[in-house]
């Protein structure tokens, strides 16, 4: 629980039993205990260093990297969507970005400046502060290519300025350390040409309409991409697009893809994830690696 005594009064929005289901693009999820929305990075840093110290926290942008069970989440839950986004533009090509930022936002603010280096993002449906956790890419591009430095918060509220290189990256997976948590970015671009960059994000998002589901309720990517190979195409070759448990089904545009055709629950979801998994394995061998990340309690107490 919030220990009010020992700290100064939140700025912030504190909700109790916030349904989930509201916060998660599969538009699915029990309710968390506790939902906080920071009003900026000192108030989120005076909220986290009050809070038991043995709560579980879990960040969320706009959610869709995650899948929240529907049991819900015992802790606190804090969102950075909608706060926490500010951008600002520095010299030499160089911004700080708050981890609340739409990615697309930020790939499109940068084009108007004349950036180039983040287009691929435009289509990248999460926050920043989910891109820096995950290592974001798409077409070629990944976001931790063009970070300088990072801020971050620790669980007593302390704040710090690290470099990119205090940090192991690969594909997908960020290692840093431990208990800290992204607040902001300073990011590398190059001088670019705002109406070329502008046309290479409408390109890139009518493609990835054409080939991704984006009017149906998806968490993004399910798996990630074996080596040499890709998921989707394992999916496919193995008779699973289409499939479905409840309302939750592999996407016809892109098999490795799941949507909710409107009345899935989580449940629906973790037993199809669990399904694909286990075909694929006995068919091909590969062990498909989640990018989506599965929390919470099965069931409400």
């Amino acid at each position: 629980m919030l220990n009010t005594k020992q700290s100064p009064p939140i700025r912030g929005e504190l909700r109790l039993q916030e349904p989930l289901s509201a916060h998660t693009s599969w538009r699915v999820g029990g309710r968390a205990a506790q939902f906080y929305q920071p009003a900026d990075i000192a108030d989120l840093a005076q909220f986290i260093a009050a809070l038991d110290e043995d709560l579980p926290l879990l960040w969320l942008g706009l959610g869709s990297n995650i899948l929240v069970r529907d049991g819900g989440l015992p802790g606190v839950v804090i969102c950075t969507s909608g706060v926490m986004n500010e951008l600002q533009f520095l010299e030499h090509e160089r911004l700080r970005v708050e981890v609340g930022l739409a990615m697309p936002q930020l790939a499109r603010q940068c084009a108007r400046q004349g950036l180039r280096g983040t287009e691929f993002l435009c289509g990248i449906p999460g926050t920043v502060g989910g891109g820096l956790a995950m290592n974001a890419g798409a077409l070629g591009g990944e976001i931790w290519d063009l970070v300088e430095s990072v801020e971050t918060v620790d669980r007593q509220g302390r704040l710090y300025l690290r470099r990119a290189n205090e940090f192991e990256v690969a594909y997908r997976r960020v290692i840093g350390p431990l208990d800290e948590w992204f607040v902001a970015a300073t990011l590398q671009l190059d001088a670019g040409d705002s109406v070329e960059s502008l046309q290479q994000i409408k390109t890139h998002l009518a493609r990835r309409s054409t080939t991704q589901p984006t009017r149906q309720p998806s968490a993004g990517s399910v798996f990630r991409n074996p080596p040499d190979d890709y998921a989707a195409r394992l999916i496919e070759a193995a008779g699973l697009k289409n499939c479905c448990v409840g309302g939750a089904c592999v996407s016809g545009k892109h098999a490795n893809f799941i949507v909710n055709t409107g009345n899935a629950c989580a449940a629906d979801i973790e037993t199809l994830i669990e399904k694909i998994e286990q075909q694929v394995k006995a068919e091909y061998g590969v062990e498909l690696v989640r990018e989506v990340r599965i929390m919470g309690e099965r069931h409400a107490a």
